[in-house]
């Protein structure tokens, strides 16, 4: 049985992390192919989102597999991705996390390393490798206060705490929570929505979002600036705006 999946959906891409036996937790050689696959993604120009999740009903992913932890410190692509394959990677375009059920430790982390996150009623979130002295080193300090702010980052990774899907909606770590099951059918659908927009804008609003944090406003609107204007001459964009005075308007998507 093939550890991780990879399908192409149209212009959505779908990698699922395929050990349900084993909570979907990462092996070096899943470490490999998620990094190649997020790779694959980013250099296909067919393709325009990544959506992650886990195979099963049970869990979305529990971390790393932690009997294959020197494997995961010296795998082809530990240095420039990180231990479980991604943590350092930037493929340019939307990335969705569709969990289901456990979404513990690493697992936490490579949610949190999607642009955003629909859960499920079951879902369960925790920084549970506090309990065996494990830190986080694929961008978990990084990016959870970046997501939930500081307070509620440090209350997570010092505590070990485990939180609901509800209570992980509450505190910004979560942004729909759908039922038990409907995750995955969620994000594909938001990220068919996604897949039909102009991408130039898209794209240079998502890099100025996600370059900016933390600087000071000035630099950031010099940024934005700088990424976002010459997408103001892209065709789709002048198709769109063509379409809007022709009275041609989607209804945008509404939260589930």
């Amino acid at each position: 049985m093939d550890e991780l999946l990879v399908e192409k959906r149209g212009a959505v891409t779908l990698i699922t992390l395929n050990r349900p036996d084993a909570h979907n937790s990462i092996t070096a050689g899943m470490a490999v192919g998620l990094a190649e696959g997020i790779d694959a993604f980013a250099a296909d120009d067919d393709a325009s989102v990544l959506v992650i999740t886990g195979a099963g009903d049970r869990s979305f992913c529990s971390g790393a597999n932690l009997k294959d932890v020197e494997e995961l410190l010296r795998h082809p692509h530990t240095e420039r991705a990180g231990p479980i394959g991604f943590a350092h990677l930037d493929p340019g375009k939307p990335t969705i996390a569709a969990v289901n059920g456990y979404c513990f430790a690493g697992g936490m982390e490579l949610a949190c390393w999607c642009d955003f996150r629909i859960a499920s009623t079951n879902a369960e979130f925790g920084a549970l490798n506090r309990r065996w002295g494990v830190p986080f080193i694929d961008g978990g300090t990084q990016r959870f206060p970046r997501i939930m702010g500081q307070g509620n980052a440090l209350w997570m990774i010092e505590t070990g705490i485990r939180i609901d899907a509800a209570r992980a909606m509450a505190i910004g770590l979560v942004q729909e929570v759908v039922a038990e099951g409907g995750a995955l059918d969620r994000a594909v659908e938001l990220a068919d929505r996604i897949a039909a927009y102009p991408q130039a804008s898209l794209r240079t609003d998502r890099a100025a979002t996600l370059a900016t944090y933390g600087v000071s406003l000035e630099a950031g609107l010099f940024m934005e600036s700088g990424l976002g204007r010459p997408t103001a001459s892209d065709p789709e964009m002048i198709e769109g705006l063509r379409n809007f005075v022709a009275g041609n308007r989607p209804e945008a998507p509404r939260p589930a």
